[in-house]
């Protein structure tokens, strides 16, 4: 399955432009087989997301772009915004209970190295490292629709670092945004935001440039994540 694991929609994301019903009905015509939408800080009803699945024949998946001090995060679980999800270790005991997960979006976000020099770009590489989300997330979105080329190669510099996967999201905000990259899965039986969970949990799963048909796979290692302080197995 390819499903575009990062898409906003006004009014629920301010900074948007697009329609839902739009949004789904172009990337059904780009050729994904389901959306997510996950506006910033904000929810969709799971009886509203699936509406507009049936009417427009795509799968759509509700989660959420969270703002928490240390990045941007997909989040899928989450029963409702809870004042303190600023802070990433609040967001992941939230989550994590409910059989949800976390992925940090466009990671390259101040931690990148403002030159390409090898040492200055290693350097980076290892501070990002250091990131407190990346204790609490299962995989980094190394290929964003909106990131220039070096941004999201850094991400995937970082997360080959971690041993972590790597997904892709078009970060839809307007019409051209739509369809340029998508994350394919080997599964073809992704309707739920639990199904999903479960893929990204396996690992069997990797970021596509849907302009050049490029992929990008990451090797992944089983990791273990913090949830209150206590280490457990994701």
């Amino acid at each position: 399955m390819l499903i575009d694991l990062h898409n906003h929609t006004w009014p629920r994301s301010h900074d948007s432009v697009l329609d839902p019903k739009d949004l789904a009905q172009r990337a059904k015509d780009a050729g994904l087989d389901a959306i997510c939408l996950t506006e910033h800080d904000a929810l969709w009803p799971e009886a509203e997301a699936q509406q507009i699945a049936e009417e427009i024949g795509i799968t759509v998946i509700p989660g959420c772009e969270v703002s928490t001090d240390p990045g941007h995060i997909l989040a899928w679980g989450m029963e409702k915004y809870v004042f303190g999800m600023h802070r990433v270790d609040r967001l992941a005991e939230h989550v994590y209970p409910r059989g949800g997960a976390l992925v940090l979006a466009h990671p390259y976000r101040r931690q990148i190295a403002w030159k390409d020099d090898q040492n200055e770009w290693d350097i980076a590489v290892e501070k990002a490292l250091n990131n407190s989300a990346m204790e609490h997330v299962i995989a980094l979105e190394i290929l964003n629709g909106r990131g220039k080329e070096r941004e999201n190669r850094f991400s995937a510099d970082l997360a080959a670092k971690s041993g972590m996967n790597g997904t892709a999201g078009t970060d839809s905000h307007a019409v051209h945004d739509i369809g340029k990259v998508a994350t394919w899965f080997e599964t073809d039986s992704i309707e739920t935001w639990q199904d999903l969970v479960r893929e990204l949990k396996l690992g069997n799963f990797c970021a596509v440039d849907m302009e050049t048909g490029e992929e990008f796979a990451i090797p992944s290692r089983p990791r273990k994540l913090k949830i209150g302080g206590v280490a457990v197995a994701d």
